[in-house]
């Protein structure tokens, strides 16, 4: 009985009994051809128009066999560079074509990923023998755009991605994009209480203008601050008051008067017996 071909890589499949004398050199083919596959590289040139067909002949060394790819030459238009269908195999792709035409690769009668006009970069792909798949940066099933992909133990979620100046943060189980926190807000400089301070807000306070007072806000949890800098440098000569509004200061039920100049501070609330405590920035 003659040799078969095996579908993907065209290894000559011998029987029992057939070529006598000669199994070691076709097996020794064999191994170049199965070498190729995993480790081979090449550079081919491409046709400048229209499509470079790649070869997998039988029991022997071919272009489409590689595991690695570059494609080079200088193309005049967008081009194909083609695989024979039939193939089931992974391909490292890199586009070191010169002109800014598309470069597609893809299987004969299939379809595959396009390189764009300026994309002179890598594809890791792979044919299932009808299209040729680009997998390192396609989205896994049930995916979606524009996500970041985590393992977890072995299976994949994404992250969708946030909006721009947001940071990725943690619950410790669950990972998003969020607002940054942390930092107050800096408001516009005031020269009178601006109608209760509101909690993680900062104020350039001037008091040049006279003495005035910013009322702490009505309710307060842990953690709640706001932060406060002498905009003017007069503090020493017209002092500001911060307004308890029902709250301790540093454990006390009275007001704060701050009659330093420059002073920059930060009040922080943690619970009733102590209410807001002093920070120095």
């Amino acid at each position: 009985m003659a040799s078969s071909y095996s579908t993907d890589l065209k290894l000559e499949l011998m029987v029992t009994g057939e070529n006598s004398g000669t199994w070691g050199d076709k097996t020794n083919t064999n191994l170049n051809l199965v070498q190729q596959a995993i480790a081979g590289y090449e550079a081919v040139t491409v046709n400048g128009t229209g499509d470079t067909a790649l070869t997998m002949s039988n029991a022997a060394l071919s272009n489409a066999r590689n595991a690695v790819l570059e494609l080079t030459g200088t193309i005049t238009g967008n081009i194909t560079v083609s695989i024979p269908d039939g193939i089931e195999k992974q391909y490292v792709i890199y586009n070191n074509t010169t002109g800014a035409f598309t470069v597609q690769f893809k299987t004969s009668s299939g379809t595959g990923p396009t390189f764009a006009a300026d994309d002179k970069g890598y594809k890791l792909v792979y044919s299932d023998g009808t299209d040729v798949v680009d997998v390192a940066l396609a989205s896994p099933p049930g995916g979606s755009d524009k996500q970041i992909q985590f393992n977890d133990n072995g299976s994949f979620g994404g992250i969708t991605m946030g909006t721009a100046g947001q940071v990725l943060t943690t619950d410790g189980t669950t990972a998003s994009f969020g607002d940054i926190s942390g930092g107050a807000s800096w408001q516009a400089v005031i020269t009178a209480d601006p109608a209760n301070a509101t909690a993680g807000e900062g104020y350039f306070a001037d008091t040049s203008g006279g003495a005035f007072t910013i009322t702490l806000p009505t309710a307060a949890t842990i953690g709640d601050f706001i932060s406060v800098i002498d905009y003017a440098g007069t503090f020493d000569t017209n002092n500001l008051t911060i307004g308890r509004n029902g709250h301790n200061i540093q454990g006390t039920a009275a007001d704060l008067t701050v009659a330093t100049e420059r002073a920059g501070f930060t009040l922080v609330y943690v619970d009733a017996t102590q209410g807001w405590l002093l920070q120095n920035n």
